[in-house]
This record gives C-alpha cells, structure tokens and sequence, in this order.
C-alpha cells in the first residue's frame, strides 16, 4: 500500500536519477572521443564546459552574488527537507493506553496493527489486509489496506471493519476516537467462462 506522495517521490527521484545518467553519460561519452550532436552543450574533446567569458560575464554585476548564494541556499534548504522527511518514521511504534488507574500503559504499535490486520482479514470477503499506524501515540491514526474478494461488496466490508475492528480497537485502546483511512481494491481474478 503505497500512497500517492511515495509514488510521487519515487518518480521525482527515478527522473533526477534518469536526467544525471543520461548527462553524465553523454559528457562521458564526448570526453572519450565520441563526436557530439550539434546541439550538444560544448563540441570536442578538449573543450571545457564553462569558458572564462560565461564564468566571469555576470560577476561585475551588483546582483550576481546575492542571487547565486540565495539560490544556493534555497537548494540546500529544500534537500535538507527533503532529507528529513526520508528518514522520518512514518510508523508509530507505541501508544499510549489510559489504564484508568492513573498510570498509564504503552502498547507496541506493530501488536495493534497485527491484531486489526487478523480481525480484518476474517470479515467475510477480504483476500488480504495490511494496517498501519501513524500521527502520534497520544492521538494514533488508522491507515488500512483491504484486497477484496471478487464477490464481495465495498460497502458491507466497509460497514463491518468500522462497526467491528475499529470499535473493538478503540474499546481496547481506552479511545473515543480512532481515525482510519481505508482504501479498498479488488482481487485480480480470472475472466469466467459462461456458456
């Protein structure tokens, strides 16, 4: 189960990667004595890429530098973002539980998934559930995957994981509310034959 800013990101990533290839290789390739296109940045062999006239031609100017390290900085300021957000964890490990004792309990995150994934994956018409947990442990959220049976309906599947799993889940977990994403796809399955 994979969500549109992942397919999104894979994507960016996967055109980046394309692009410094193909540059790369094609650089490669005229430094090695192949004869480039006639759009082709530069021509031969021995020439560089930036002659001291492109170097040098805005350098006088009293904007140049500003906007150079302004540029700079946006840059790096966007890939440090995009950084963090790699490598935040985007499941929650532990929530909280209110034991009603006053002492509160930590319950694993991966144990809730399990256990809404198994009791989803025993409604009548599910092939296949995966769960996630996400936000934070003091207000955690749903995120279900759900493959659905050829011959089942959406929308009782749909009744019953809300009206069940999630209020046996929030039962348990001590809350009032559980918020859950639910995305529901179909089983591929094999054209029948009538005759």
């Amino acid at each position: 189960m994979t969500s549109v800013r992942t397919k999104v990101n894979r994507l960016l990533l996967a055109l980046a990667g394309l692009l410094l290839i193909v540059a790369g290789g094609a650089t490669l390739a005229v430094g090695l004595g192949v004869k480039p296109p006639s759009w082709w940045i530069y021509d031969g062999r021995h020439e560089v890429l930036l002659t001291e006239a492109n170097r040098t031609r805005w350098r006088g100017e009293g904007w140049w530098w500003p906007v150079v390290i302004a540029a700079l900085a946006v840059i790096l300021l966007l890939a440090l973002w995009w950084l963090s957000a790699e490598l935040r964890r985007h499941r929650l490990t532990a929530l909280s539980v209110d034991t009603g004792d006053g002492d509160g309990a930590e319950v694993r995150g991966r144990a809730v998934e399990d256990a809404l994934g198994d009791e989803a994956e025993r409604l009548p018409g599910v092939d296949r559930a995966r769960v996630l947990l996400r936000g934070r442990r003091s207000s955690p959220e749903v995120r279900a995957g759900l493959r659905l049976e050829p011959n089942a309906g959406p929308r009782e599947t749909l009744e019953r994981l809300v009206g069940q799993g999630l209020r046996d889940a929030r039962g348990a977990l001590g809350r009032d509310e559980l918020p859950a994403e639910v995305v529901l796809k179909a089983a591929r399955h094999k054209a029948e034959r009538v005759s």
